[in-house]
């Protein structure tokens, strides 16, 4: 079997394009594959256009080791986010076909299933104003949407510090969150790299009070020393410290290993070179104890992505959504995943992937021109900055 087109396909919506391909072969069978890259598509557009040719028609989707190897190693550089994301979209389509092959899905073709549903937790439901009344009505809805966990990033358009309004502020949103859904639903606080060290261990201590169970990225991905100051600030509280989205390589994790400077990783399949490279991640960091919540703000495919590995990895956690509070046609345009029932997904079923791309409903919602600005103020309505 052998690649014999690649097409690229962009779906705009109202703060994030969707980078979809279609990997063809000359035995009929089509994968799908599927990135978000923020404020970045026409970049990796512009490395399809050069990759493609070079390394990817003509391979064996079955080799797919291989193919990710050259892909990898061939260009000199090292891997950035762009070629990682580009190289992860062709992976995935390759599993895609492999598992429509065999008439089998993706994860049992990684081990088989360890686990029989798969616990998510909801992004992208607070897309109200940063008041306490918004934010508990929005963490209702959510909730009835069937989810036991969400997601939340209070802290506006913070920098490094906040002012002390601000920070009150903050507080309140979380503590109107925590009212709304009770005890039982689990909280995550989402920092987005914003903090210097000593307002990150600040803020972590003031929020502690409202039993988080993560807080997410709290300084910058770029110094991980600082990283592991604020970790060990706040171990006394015993609430884990998650991160790793912005990380795109083993290199990369190896400092973060090294340092022990995490309790979670948050690898994005999309970005980080596919499915099976993350999978090697997640094996490499059970050594360390290390617990994995694949990061996802991709539409269904993407998700497709992530369950699978969810599903045979031991040391999985936790998986993030978002498109059950986006619009309607993120999911039409590749059905066929699982909902959230209580709290989880159940495991994907169809052969491959398990879901199909719906070109028209692609075409109908072209590429769009969105900046999206996470210091921008009001940045959680999400909505298209140009």
């Amino acid at each position: 079997m052998k690649i014999t087109r690649v097409t690229p396909m962009v779906m705009g919506t109202a703060w994030r394009n969707l980078t979809y391909v279609k990997v063809e072969t000359d035995e009929g069978l089509v994968g799908a594959g599927e990135v978000r890259v923020v404020n970045r598509t026409e970049a990796a557009l512009g490395y399809l256009e050069y990759a493609v040719p070079k390394y990817v028609l003509g391979a064996d989707p079955f080799d797919v080791e291989k193919l990710v190897h050259r892909m990898m190693l061939e260009d000199f550089e090292r891997g950035s986010d762009i070629t990682m994301s580009g190289i992860a979209l062709i992976e995935m389509a390759c599993w895609d076909i492999m598992g429509q092959a065999l008439n089998q899905p993706v994860y049992r073709l990684l081990g088989g299933a360890v686990r029989d549903k798969i616990k998510a937790y909801a992004n992208g439901w607070y897309t109200v104003e940063r008041t306490p009344e918004d934010f508990h009505a929005a963490a209702k809805r959510a909730v009835a949407k069937g989810y036991r966990a969400l997601k939340l990033d209070p802290f506006g358009a913070g920098y490094y510090e906040l002012e002390y309004q601000e920070k009150l502020r903050s507080i309140a949103l979380v503590e109107a969150v925590r009212d709304a859904v009770g005890p039982e639903v689990e909280i995550l606080v989402e920092m987005h790299g914003r903090f210097n060290p000593v307002t990150a261990v600040e803020m972590a201590r003031e929020l502690a009070q409202f039993k988080p169970s993560w807080y997410e990225e709290p300084t910058p991905p770029d110094n991980l020393g600082a990283l592991k100051k604020v970790m060990d600030a706040i171990a006394p509280l015993g609430i884990p410290v998650a991160t790793g989205e912005r990380l795109h390589t083993t290199y990369e994790y190896r400092e973060l290993f090294e340092k022990q400077a995490a309790d979670i990783i948050q690898p994005d399949i999309t970005h980080f070179g596919g499915i099976l490279y993350t999978k090697k991640l997640a094996a490499w960091a059970e050594a360390y104890y290390i617990l994995v919540a694949p990061h996802n703000v991709g539409g269904a495919v993407s998700t497709a992505a992530a369950l699978h590995l969810a599903a045979c990895t031991h040391n999985f956690k936790i998986q993030e959504h978002f498109n059950d509070f986006a619009e309607a046609y993120v999911k039409e345009a590749a059905p066929g995943l699982p909902e959230v029932v209580d709290g989880y997904f159940s495991l994907p079923t169809g052969a491959g992937l398990g879901v199909k791309l719906n070109e028209d409903v692609i075409a109908a919602h072209p590429h769009a021109n969105i900046h999206f600005n996470l210091f921008a103020e009001d940045w959680q309505k999400r909505q298209a900055r140009v």
